[in-house]
């Protein structure tokens, strides 16, 4: 059983930051991939960024330029620094992980609320 727990949402005004946190435990040999999604009200989850084994990055271009994805392989864990936030950034984290290189297994988060004012 592998679990994964958030942290570090909240509410914050436009412009400023947050960090968020994940840390997974439980029957994990590896760590391949680890993710941060988010899903805004009612609209799709979205990949917000992602780091693999080697430690390359990639961001969906909204966030390019404001937020950082960064892992702690000894602690199993990955952080998003977030800063400049804006309104539209307003949506529940969800951290995921994969531990196969061809990615298909894959496990997730319960998720940490972000909400920021204007």
């Amino acid at each position: 059983q592998v679990q994964l727990v958030e942290s570090g949402g909240g509410l914050v005004q436009a412009g400023g930051s947050l960090r968020l946190s994940c840390t997974a435990s439980g029957a994990i040999f590896r760590i391949n991939t680890m993710a941060w999604f988010r899903q805004p009200p009612g609209k799709p989850r979205e990949e917000v960024a992602h780091i693999n084994g080697g430690g390359e990055t990639n961001y969906t271009d909204s966030v390019k330029g404001r937020f950082t994805i960064s892992r702690d392989n000894a602690r199993l864990s990955t952080y998003l620094q977030m800063d400049k936030l804006e309104p539209e950034d307003t949506a529940v984290y969800i951290c995921s992980i994969t531990t196969d290189p061809a990615a298909v297994i894959r496990y997730w988060g319960q998720g940490t609320q972000v909400t920021v004012s204007s």
